[in-house]
């Protein structure tokens, strides 16, 4: 197919990185400070901490500051939370991240719901998520937000489209089906319990893969003419959720693995803190 359109998120992003540190610039100027953004890591996962590291990088480059708080595996939830409350009540700082996994015996969850909803910019709050749904304010889960904002830079109507997202992740599966809902796209969330997934993909004009197994769905499974997000990223194989070899005779649009969704997280992460420093002072 000629005319298939690869979704470049690392040329997207790069082309809104002027923008959003005109941004930052523009608030240290007027309020004597950049923005900020708090990242907790809590044990020694070796992800994490590249992570992390790719973040802090990103903000440094966009003009934001970053404040990491490395927390040792042996640390509590009371301990988590304890730091998030702190980091609440701390006027300097517009975002917070909790670097995800933390380990098993720590309640995420609970993590999570303390940050306060104004500092969500990874949107990982409860009550972040069901603004979001109903179509509220919020700042919306990095990686479906930056697939949002990535087909809307290359003109995707979502109208009208059947669009399958297959995972249902609390900050990834779950949120980009409530934002294509929200854009008038008829959704359909599959998982490991889905029985008839083979005919969902075949019939979907959109298929957000997000299911965490290396290439899980091969091209040829798609439907002619359909737009394809691969979410997933697996650093050992290199290569995503799904089989990309001659996806380019089937489908209108994909993104590329690396390349395509990666490089809209970070930018959004940042871009979110940006936005939260400016409702701060009503920019």
């Amino acid at each position: 197919m000629s005319n298939c359109i690869v979704l470049d998120g690392k040329k997207v992003a790069h082309d809104s990185s002027q923008f959003i540190r005109e941004k930052s610039l523009k608030l240290h100027k007027n309020f004597n400070r950049k923005p900020s953004l708090a990242a907790i890591i809590v044990g020694n996962d070796p992800a994490s901490h590249t992570y992390v590291s790719m973040k802090e990088k990103a903000c440094k480059d966009h003009e934001v500051i970053t404040k990491t708080y490395k927390l040792s595996d042996d640390s509590s939830t009371k301990d988590v939370v304890d730091l998030i409350n702190d980091l609440n009540l701390d006027e300097s700082v517009d975002g917070i991240l909790l670097q995800h996994p933390v380990p098993k015996h720590i309640d995420e969850f609970q993590c999570f719901n303390t940050i306060d909803i104004s500092k969500d910019v990874d949107g990982v709050t409860t009550l972040g998520f069901g603004n979001m749904f109903m179509n509220q304010n919020s700042f919306k889960s990095c990686t479906p937000f930056g697939i949002m904002r990535l087909l809307e830079a290359y003109n995707v109507k979502l109208e009208g489209l059947n669009a399958l997202v297959i995972g249902r992740s609390q900050i990834l599966g779950k949120p980009m089906a409530g934002m294509l809902l929200n854009e008038n796209a008829t959704v359909t969330i599959a998982h490991s319990k889905t029985t008839n997934l083979n005919e969902l993909i075949s019939q979907s004009d959109l298929v957000v893969a997000a299911v965490g197994i290396p290439k899980f769905i091969s091209a040829n499974q798609l439907k002619s003419d359909s737009i394809l997000i691969d979410a997933g990223y697996h650093p050992n194989e290199k290569c995503g959720d799904v089989d990309l070899s001659g996806i380019e005779s089937i489908v209108s649009a994909y993104t590329p693995v690396p390349g395509g969704v990666g490089p809209m997280t970070i930018n959004t992460l940042i871009l979110n803190t940006v936005s939260s420093m400016e409702a701060k002072f009503n920019v």
